[in-house]
């Protein structure tokens, strides 16, 4: 009978001991998550120094230092289709919201798709949509055309093709489609970036060409004439140009700009970033260095939108790829 009372005593001791653990390990979890971040924070970029998205990164940089307590350090991870290469990086690295990751939308959402990528859409988590990268499409001021219909248009009644340079494969594929819709020989012309179609298309070597925001320049000058607006809605800047859309094609070049994490990040950790998010959204500073110095389109802040953003535009594109 001792014997049987020492065991049931033992098990009730073991038990309790047991219970007490567990009820420690549930009050540490959250108070150890709450402590995020308790080191800097790296923020990937897919951009070289001192280009537009990188100098959003910096921007975004500070201000989540100013809001979480702590260094956010910028790494630039140039490359690959659309920043493939970043989020590739992105990818690899732990879920514990001290690697974030800043670039084109159009690496999750439209990569995939179309070259051959290591990561799924579902790998990562989007917690806020940052800004519309504003591009266009642009002509010598000299040519005939004021938009791009009237540049097909001319192509069709003169019988002559269209040289075009383009940045990726998607403002590639866009005007690809949009050329065989309308009968015309496109001729493609790869570059190294926006400099480099500036002088194509002044010097003459290329019909048209596609530019992100460093067009507002040129065109304000009188050096380049906008024929399109790519983006889904018209420039900011420049409210007069009809989209792609608006001249008769179902067609746009979404230039977003995305904060994302390698997916599974703590409950916790996820929140506070979403809290530090909904605060720059309210800081009028922040904003109008998006919209007034880097001339990004203004967009919808939050985790919801751009997650439901995200998964539209990969499905969207999913069909693309399939046709």
């Amino acid at each position: 009978m001792c014997k049987q009372r020492n065991t049931i005593m033992r098990s009730t001791a073991i038990s309790l001991i047991s219970s007490a653990f567990f009820a420690v390990l549930l009050i540490v979890q959250p108070a150890v998550a709450a402590d995020y971040p308790d080191r800097p924070i790296k923020l990937l970029t897919m951009v070289k120094p001192g280009a537009q998205i990188d100098l959003l990164a910096r921007a975004l940089a500070d201000a989540l230092k100013d809001e979480l307590g702590q260094p956010v350090l910028v790494s630039n991870n140039p490359g690959g289709s659309h920043g493939s290469v970043m989020a590739t990086e992105l990818n690899r690295a732990k879920p514990d919201g001290y690697t974030l990751g800043v670039g084109a939308t159009a690496a999750y959402t439209y990569s995939p798709h179309f070259v051959k990528a290591s990561y799924k859409l579902d790998d990562f988590d989007f917690i806020t949509l940052l800004g519309l990268n504003q591009s266009g499409i642009v002509c010598h001021p000299d040519r005939p055309w004021n938009t791009l219909k009237d540049a097909f248009e001319w192509a069709k009644k003169e019988n002559k093709g269209l040289n075009f340079m383009f940045q990726g494969s998607d403002d590639r594929d866009v005007v690809k489609r949009i050329a065989e819709q309308e009968g015309v020989n496109l001729s493609l012309m790869p570059s190294q970036g926006g400099p480099s179609i500036i002088s194509a298309v002044m010097g003459g070597h290329a019909d048209i060409g596609h530019l992100g925001a460093i067009l507002f320049e040129y065109v304000e000058g009188g050096k380049l004439k906008l024929l399109a607006a790519t983006t889904p809605d018209r420039l900011s800047q420049l409210p007069g140009v009809p989209t792609l859309k608006e001249q008769g094609w179902d067609e746009s070049v979404e230039m977003f700009v995305v904060l994302a994490a390698p997916k599974g990040m703590p409950d916790a950790t996820m929140a506070r970033l979403e809290q530090a998010i909904a605060n720059l959204q309210k800081n009028e500073k922040f904003r109008d260095f998006i919209t007034a110095t880097l001339k990004m389109g203004p967009v919808t802040f939050g985790r919801d939108h751009a997650q439901t953003y995200m998964r539209e535009a990969y499905e969207r594109f999913g069909k693309q790829a399939a046709q």
